[in-house]
């Protein structure tokens, strides 16, 4: 059981909750921050188009991060599955080989004691 397993189901979505606004607020800024960037040097612009052309700037840099983000989460989904069934396979595989270690061990136990006698 990890750490955050231990933890209520509330204050596990609480916390999520938290962090995933953080992240949204970071990104406008890192939005912001890049829109600013992109109109420095179309001085042309009027003041009332640059913030304009900063917003869609903002608003696509947002879409794209959070496209970003759903494809990432799904794959993570997609590798959690796998390493799963593989963590699986292993267990069985390594029981097979403990169970079949002890019949080799009391085989032969049994096969000295046999001769024993």
């Amino acid at each position: 059981m990890s750490g955050e397993d231990a933890r209520p189901t509330t204050a596990r979505l609480l916390i999520h909750g938290i962090e995933g606004h953080l992240l949204v607020a970071a990104t406008r800024e890192e939005g912001r921050s890049a829109a600013a960037r992109f109109t420095l040097p179309l001085d042309w612009l009027t003041e009332r188009q640059r913030r304009e052309v900063e917003a869609r700037f903002e608003a696509e840099y947002l879409t794209l991060a959070r496209g970003s983000w759903q494809r990432t989460a799904e794959r993570a989904e997609r590798l959690r599955g796998e390493y799963e069934e593989r963590y699986r396979a292993l267990r069985r595989r390594l029981l097979a080989g403990c169970l079949l270690g002890w019949c080799a061990v009391l085989g032969c136990a049994g096969a000295l004691l046999a001769g024993r006698a």
